[in-house]
């Protein structure tokens, strides 16, 4: 084997015909298995992960239920919109370990390996997207149980459920860079509590044709509003306007684009 260099980092080139990729994509699934091993050690925190967004989806379809400006089954307007919102909820749990590996010194040593830059991080993000599917399946049971139909037919409830999984790729990377900026567990609870106005000030929960003109505008501008919008014309559902697909698939991309860079290059300026 011999160093090479990657990006400003010392690597290792092996012999045996295995190119950069095949290794990049080795040392991401190590870093994938390395997450999905802290599930068993940690089974009561994936617990909550799966079951908070379940209540919360109870709570607003039976205590809050009602929906002004909603024309149809407010159910039917309510599900796709929390399966939004759950898609951005639950990054803690991301930037937490993050800040957690970074505290605790496992992050330099994985970059003093002879490891694909980003790598870690990538393997983070798709244990969290396996979660992620996972909290969606059992929501989308949950809102089947509450009386909520996919109308659109199996292809376009597929299209929506992609979307759905696209908005959330897109919040993990600003979840992740965020949490590599922040650096401690403090300064990321306060980070948290921006998740909150953001999730709220979109049309997960109410049209905003009911709200106030400004705040309308501004929710319609709500990345989480133009995904809600299209899951719902694709289900079929109250809510929905065609054309807003392309504005689903657009804001994620643009997201990805602008905060995977961002998370990857601050991960290999560490400790420099």
């Amino acid at each position: 084997m011999s160093a090479v260099d990657t990006g400003g980092r010392t690597g290792t080139a092996y012999a045996g015909g295995r190119t950069w990729a095949a290794y990049a994509v080795s040392d991401c699934w190590t870093m994938t298995r390395r997450e999905l091993a802290h599930w068993a050690r940690q089974p009561v925190q994936v617990v909550v992960g799966l079951v908070f967004p379940v209540m919360m989806l109870l709570m607003f379809g039976y205590l809050v239920g009602g929906g002004r400006a909603i024309e149809g089954d407010y159910v039917d307007f309510l599900v796709p919109g929390m399966l939004t919102l759950t898609m951005v909820f639950g990054l803690e749990g991301t930037m937490t370990a993050v800040t957690r590996d970074l505290n605790k010194g496992v992050i330099d040593r994985f970059r003093s390996m002879p490891m694909t830059d980003g790598a870690v991080l990538v393997g983070r993000a798709a244990a969290d997207m396996l979660q992620s599917t996972v909290g969606l399946l059992l929501m989308t049971g949950v809102g089947y149980a509450l009386g909520w139909r996919a109308h659109g037919g199996f292809g376009a409830f597929l299209g929506a459920m992609g979307l759905l999984l696209l908005l959330r790729f897109a919040m993990l990377w600003v979840g992740i860079f965020l949490a590599l900026v922040a650096g401690r567990a403090e300064l990321v609870q306060a980070v948290q509590i921006l998740v909150w106005p953001v999730g709220f000030l979109s049309n997960a929960f109410a049209s905003p044709e009911a709200m106030p003109g400004w705040l309308g505008a501004a929710v319609e501008w709500n990345p989480m509003s133009a995904t809600a919008t299209a899951v719902r014309d694709l289900c079929g559902g109250p809510g929905g306007e065609p054309g807003w697909v392309g504005a689903a698939v657009v804001w994620p991309v643009v997201l990805t684009a602008v905060f995977f860079p961002l998370a990857v290059r601050r991960f290999g300026r560490l400790g420099k």
